[in-house]
């Protein structure tokens, strides 16, 4: 058996995942929690009671820290394990960020059960797998100037959204979210938020 544990902060959706994963022959969910933090906490506890290495499915976009810090974490913790990120977010820079960190899988949240239990059983046993579309739009878009918080705020910005609401959505206090903003205006040279917005969509950044 392939031990598997999740992390999504919508609950409905992790439960989801957690029970089509469950119907897997050879897969068992061990744990499946709401945050990067929890996940780290429970990766550190099999760890350190030597159970066998688990493949971790952890949400892109989570309160506190994102799936791919939390995917360092358990890297630091576990060298090599195997770790995939799934997201209804899958622009450029998270994909070369995530692979950079040593992630070994990257798909939508629109994949199919029997693909992403697939991917893991590809992970389990050392490979890797990127779904080729967000593959193809990393190649296309070139290398952002943005970090993935800065991308976060100009994707929720791009509707015209206040700061406070923009801080809402991105987990951010709003003083956080004025720094990003205008961190990324600088970046692209334009006056507003909304044009930033506008520049890094035309890019493919967000």
């Amino acid at each position: 058996m392939i031990p598997v544990l999740l992390a999504d902060d919508e609950t409905l959706i992790r439960a989801a995942m957690a029970t089509m994963l469950g119907l897997e022959p050879d897969l068992e969910v061990v744990a499946h929690v709401g945050s990067g933090a929890e996940l780290v906490a429970a990766w550190r506890r099999r760890a350190e009671d030597d159970e066998p290495v688990a493949v971790a499915v952890i949400d892109l976009q989570m309160p506190g820290i994102d799936g791919i810090d939390t995917a360092v974490e358990l890297l630091r913790i576990t060298p090599g394990a195997g770790t995939l990120i799934v997201t209804s977010h899958g622009r450029p820079g998270y994909l070369k960020r995530a692979l950079a960190a040593g992630v070994r899988g990257f798909l939508p949240k629109t994949t199919s059960a029997a693909t992403l239990a697939e991917v893991i059983r590809t992970v389990h046993d050392g490979g890797r797998y990127v779904d080729p579309e967000l593959a193809a739009e990393a190649i296309s878009a070139g290398d952002t100037v943005l970090t993935a918080r800065e991308a976060d705020v100009l994707e929720f910005a791009a509707d015209g959204a206040s700061v406070e609401d923009i801080a809402k959505r991105a987990h951010l206090s709003p003083g956080t979210t004025r720094n990003y903003l205008s961190s990324a205006m600088t970046k692209l040279g334009v006056s507003n938020r909304y044009e930033a917005a506008l520049k890094a969509r035309e890019k493919g950044w967000i």
